[in-house]
């Protein structure tokens, strides 16, 4: 009978957080060496998939996936914002946590959570929102980064912040107190993640960097900066992976510098070097010829080692007053190009990994496309309008002889000079 219940617990956990998604939804458990075993389920096979999960240390993933593998660069939905509080590591007493966030936090700094997962050490805010497409990454982890911030007193986890995240799942057990895993739902509304960032955050909308450029003629140019950092990192993840597939994962000789990005700019993008490295080793499996797992972490070491400097105050101000823009890799296009051989062709699929001529090339086409949507016509249809516009006022002209009109106030008339006048006069006597 406990079974029965825990399994329901399970079903309704994973139904009210999505039961309306679209996409792979992951299902991990522990194992003792304490990796992972995780599965893939549609939503609509979740629930009775659940059945043969449940027991100690049962997870589910928050976001769902376009493909059955839970990476980052695989996001269907985004789906929910969650910050994991381990107060426990603070000694506070649970209920005084909970205390504090109804009265000083929620609608405060951050708005309600639907759902508060219990699992007798610490707790999960999960907040439901609206889905939204991989594209709003950015945003995404930009709202999330602050909901960890205005929670970091209370034991916000920094580590628990990416958006392929798993969390337990209710009527599971955590095996390292034995106590089973409970949520609390508070609500059923879905934010929209842009009402959220209209509501709690400061305005990241657009960023002025304090330095003005001058642009050409003396013009002040204003610099405009969306998410820059989360943007940047997250596109290069996607044109390291799109590259990959465009050599239909025949990288030979590129996989140790492909796996170096790849784990760097994850680190810089989820602030998670363990889970880093666990979806690089993933991402090297797809390789045709994949690395050993062993030689993945060791090849990639430096990755992470860069990652704690760009976060280390020290090393930041040492690197600036070297003249770089800070600690970690700042690795240039030109570098990125040279290092993996990206050819022109392979450039016309990248988004951020580019030369000046592929850059001048998009350049060039926006602009024409741009010219053509203000109204800016082709040669051709310009020069038939023309024609048209001729014959129109040669009959216009015609007419007006007739009547016995002098070609002054023709040309008055039709608002042309007249000397105009005088040679479609000519033009008409041809026809």
């Amino acid at each position: 009978m406990e079974n029965t219940n825990a399994i329901e617990k399970a079903q309704y956990h994973a139904w009210f957080h999505h039961h309306d998604a679209d996409g792979w939804i992951t299902v991990a458990k522990k194992t003792d060496t304490g990796k992972f075993k995780q599965y893939h389920y549609g939503p609509e096979e979740l629930a009775d998939e659940l059945t043969k999960w449940l027991g100690e240390d049962v997870y589910f993933s928050q976001n769902t996936f376009y493909k059955p593998q839970r990476q980052i660069e695989n996001i269907r939905q985004l789906r929910s914002l969650y910050v994991d509080l381990d107060f426990y590591l603070f000694n506070y007493d649970p209920s005084w946590v909970m205390g504090k966030l109804e009265h000083e936090f929620y609608g405060h700094s951050i708005p309600e959570p639907n759902i508060l997962i219990f699992s007798g050490q610490g707790m999960v805010l999960i907040w439901l929102i609206e889905p939204v497409p991989y594209k709003a990454l950015p945003l995404w982890q930009a709202v999330q980064n602050h909901f960890l911030k205005q929670l970091s007193e209370l034991g916000g986890d920094p580590k628990a912040a990416d958006a392929a995240r798993v969390f337990r799942i209710a009527g599971s057990i955590n095996s390292k107190n034995g106590n089973e895993v409970s949520a609390e739902y508070r609500h059923d509304y879905r934010y929209a993640l842009r009402d959220i960032q209209n509501d709690y955050l400061p305005d990241l909308s657009e960023v002025f960097s304090k330095k003005v450029r001058k642009g050409k003629k003396g013009r002040k140019k204003k610099v405009v900066q969306l998410f820059n950092t989360y943007k940047l990192h997250y596109a290069r993840l996607l044109d390291l992976v799109k590259l990959v597939e465009l050599r239909n994962y025949n990288v030979y000789g590129y996989r140790e510098t492909i796996c170096f990005l790849y784990r760097y700019w994850l680190c810089c993008y989820t602030n998670d070097p363990s889970e880093s490295l666990n979806q690089t080793q993933t991402f090297n499996l797809q390789f045709a010829d994949p690395l050993p797992l062993r030689e993945v972490e060791k090849a990639t070491r430096s990755a992470e080692k860069a990652w704690y400097a760009r976060n280390n105050e020290e090393a930041n101000r040492i690197a600036m007053e070297k003249g770089y823009p800070g600690a970690g890799y700042n690795i240039s296009n030109k570098k990125l190009i040279s290092w993996l051989d990206i050819t022109p062709e392979e450039m016309t699929h990248l988004k951020t990994i580019i030369d000046p001529d592929e850059k001048k090339r998009r350049k060039t086409i926006a602009n024409r496309e741009k010219r053509r949507s203000e109204g800016v016509l082709k040669r051709e249809v310009y020069i038939k309008q023309m024609h048209d516009k001729t014959d129109d006022n040669m009959f216009k002209i015609h007419e007006m002889i007739q009547q016995g009109m002098k070609q002054k106030e023709i040309a008055e008339r039709l608002g042309l000079s007249k000397g105009r006048i005088s040679q479609l006069i000519k033009e008409i006597k041809k026809v």
